[in-house]
């Protein structure tokens, strides 16, 4: 039985999402929770090999299908091995990115159809949905020109063409107005402190509400 929220921070490049997420899971310690900061690829050692591949295979011709079943994949070893336990003994799960981004990246962006990608999903994760998915939208001009402008940092995602990014971003658009319930939109263009503050806000009249801190997560 779940005892402690899980949060997911979505949304095309460029959008700040570590940086919020690593705010976010300070906000919640100071209200009294345990937090588990994760990422997307990664998470484990075997996601943390799958995202290796995906992000910096440069000379590996991965076609759309393959990324999409080594995500869930690494999702599947995610979940089972580090996001359930935290949530079950009332630990708070920070995940930077989840489900939706291979609905917007392998769906939106390369167009495997939803229909297909979602059976996968619900496999791997065991039918586990966030609480709520906050979505730092950014135009995908100002969002790449940031990831561009630490040359280190830029990898195999980021130097797809515009169109795929612009087809990403819609995507995450089209979830989230399809689910306004599920979604938190807001608009990454703002400065750091002024994005955190709106994703404090949300987190806490729509989700903090139906839980109550475990400390240290016992």
């Amino acid at each position: 039985m779940r005892r402690a929220p899980f949060i997911t921070l979505e949304g095309p490049e460029g959008g700040g999402k570590s940086r919020q997420a690593a705010l976010l899971r300070d906000y919640l310690e100071q209200r009294g929770w345990s937090v588990v900061l994760t990422r997307e690829p990664g998470g484990t050692p075997l996601g943390d090999e799958v995202r290796q591949i995906l992000l910096h295979a440069d000379d590996l011709a991965i076609r759309p299908e393959t990324e999409a079943l080594l995500l869930a994949a690494g999702r599947a070893q995610h979940v089972r091995d580090t996001i359930l336990p935290a949530l079950e003994v009332g630990t708070a799960v920070v995940c930077d990115r989840y489900v939706d981004s291979t609905y917007a990246y392998q769906g939106g962006g390369h167009g495997i159809p939803l229909e297909q990608l979602r059976p996968i999903q619900e496999f791997a994760t065991g039918g586990l949905a966030p609480d709520l998915r906050i979505l730092l939208d950014v135009p995908v001009e100002i969002g790449l020109a940031r990831r561009h402008a630490d040359e280190g940092s830029v990898n195999r995602i980021d130097l797809a063409p515009v169109a795929f990014h612009q087809r990403v971003r819609e995507m995450f658009l089209r979830l989230a107005e399809a689910d306004p319930e599920g979604w938190s939109v807001i608009d990454a263009r703002e400065d750091v402190a002024s994005v955190a503050k709106k994703v404090h806000t949300d987190i806490e009249s729509r989700v903090l509400t139906r839980y109550t801190p475990v400390m240290n997560g016992v």
